[in-house]
């Protein structure tokens, strides 16, 4: 798993930004989701679902910051139990001692992209080198060198990137710098076909993107140009990160000597630039810079994932490991890459609400399928259980994979996923929300401080531009899919009471 890395952002979803070729090799060996979602777009609260099988307010993970509830049975802890050997490696986000896990060496929260510091079962330690690729070393030495070859083992592969700051390698940094990126039809959404929540929103590129801690500008080079200092400060919804003795926020002062060398030859090149274009540009055109700049190092980032994903891939292969193994890639949700002028995610709009899904598992998938059924990570850890003949407990809220992996679409039955997000007041400002989807419309409802409707119709309006909740014409929608939008809610035990309580805290 992956974090934050947008469907967009692999070549087996859309070719048009970066290929990911052993990403991709996933896919082409097995099915490919082209409708898997999450039940919340945040990373933590993301997490704790794929550990639990159970939606937000019912394992009480509804944002990042709401401590994880440790007596809630997860995945690891049932494979552990079955005899299974298991293992993390890289990103939790959560919890400094993960249940259910025999080893495990993972970044302490959010984690950095240079030099990270690890938690270990045994001791803490700090490993000097690129993040995605350290992850990587150690996730291949444990299969080489630390597992009981007599059992069977559930291994947890997470990577930090693509998440922001976006700090791709030096090497990663130069290539990517060198790049031009197509930018989404929607990039300058005025958001006129929709309601208070997307106007409101502080997440859009020319104005909530920093300069230092996003777009890799030294302090010195904003302070040299009088138009642009105001805007350093310009940051609502956020905490400000200040900038650390060599000048950037961030991962930059984690480097040693080398490390900063290396990159300086790129960031040299980005800041003078930047002065030299700057201050004749429009706000259109600063708007462009800036998603470049974005696009560059996010894409970066993955470059990295993806190469490494190819290592343990050729790890397998090489001994005689993949005919008996399932391979799962997936991120912990979504992410905008410019589409309606905005980063990050929370919405349950397309881009932050669908996540990339693809497993391979030999003789069982046939290669190279693709379902738009409605799957969400909801439902990861029963497919696991199941595809280990492993009994999931009965609160468990999701449906197994499996009828679908192995082509028996016949026997699911599902139509419509529900998503519910939390998070408001907070970084970002996206508005709190629930709705449902299904392969036609999608339905939401907006509150906590507004009280407004949503309806899109995802095959006549597949980027979301037009909210026809008060359009005549889908009047019928809009009271079938609030039946059963309601029916969803009792389903999963989610409810005013509990939205209330979640409120005041």
């Amino acid at each position: 798993m992956s974090d934050d890395h947008a469907y967009q952002a692999i070549s087996a979803y859309d070719q048009r930004l970066i290929q990911t070729p052993n990403i991709d090799r996933i896919a082409n060996e097995g099915i490919l989701f082209s409708n898997a979602s999450v039940t919340n777009s945040i990373c933590a609260p993301s997490r704790a679902v794929i550990l639990t099988g159970k939606h937000s307010h019912i394992n009480g993970k509804i944002d990042n910051g709401k401590p994880f509830d440790t007596t809630q049975v997860t995945f690891p802890q049932l494979f552990q139990k079955a005899g299974y050997q298991t293992a993390m490696f890289g990103k939790l986000h959560f919890g400094n001692n993960p249940k259910g896990v025999d080893d495990f060496l993972i970044l302490p929260g959010q984690g950095s992209y240079i030099n990270p510091k690890f938690i270990g079962k045994e001791k803490d330690t700090i490993i000097t080198g690129y993040v995605t690729d350290i992850i990587t070393d150690v996730t291949i030495n444990w299969l080489d060198k630390k597992r009981d070859k007599t059992k069977p083992f559930m291994m947890m592969y997470l990577h930090k990137a693509p998440h922001r700051p976006w700090w791709p390698s030096p090497e990663k940094l130069a290539e990517f710098y060198e790049k031009e990126f197509p930018e989404p039809e929607t990039l300058f959404d005025d958001y006129s076909g929709r309601g208070t929540a997307a106007k409101t929103a502080e997440m859009n590129i020319l104005t909530h993107m920093q300069y230092m801690h996003d777009s890799k500008v030294r302090p010195q080079t904003l302070e040299s140009m009088g138009d642009v200092k105001p805007e350093i400060k310009y940051i609502r919804g956020e905490s400000v990160v200040r900038p650390g003795p060599n000048g950037f926020m961030g991962p930059f002062n984690r480097a040693n000597e080398d490390q900063k060398r290396k990159y300086n030859v790129t960031l040299d090149k980005i800041n003078k630039d930047f002065k030299e274009n700057w201050p004749s540009m429009s706000d259109k055109e600063k708007m462009r810079w800036k998603f470049q700049r974005y696009m560059q190092d996010y894409l970066a980032t993955i470059s990295s994932v993806d190469d490494n994903v190819g290592r343990v891939l050729d790890y397998l292969d090489q001994n005689n490991l993949s005919e008996n193994t399932i391979v799962v890639y997936t991120s912990d949700q979504g992410f905008y890459l410019g589409e309606h002028g905005w980063y990050d995610k929370r919405f349950i709009y397309d881009e932050s609400f669908k996540t990339p899904l693809m497993i391979r598992w030999p003789n069982k998938i046939k290669p190279g399928i693709t379902s738009d059924e409605m799957v969400q990570n909801l439902d990861y850890a029963q497919t696991f259980l199941e595809a280990a003949m492993i009994e999931a407990p009965n609160d468990m809220q999701g449906e197994s994979l499996i009828p679908i992996l192995k082509g028996e679409d016949h026997k699911w039955t599902r139509k419509s996923v529900y998503y519910h997000y939390y998070e408001y007041p907070s970084v970002h400002m996206v508005k709190r929300h629930y709705g449902i989807v299904n392969k036609d419309f999608k339905l939401v409802h907006f509150y906590y401080d507004v009280d407004e409707w949503e309806l899109y119709d995802r095959n006549k309006d597949p980027k979301e531009m037009k909210n026809v909740y008060n359009d005549p014409e889908y009047s019928e929608i809009v009271e079938e899919l609030t039946k059963d939008l309601y029916d969803l809610r009792k389903k999963y035990k989610d409810s005013k009471e509990l939205d209330q309580k979640f409120i005041n805290g």
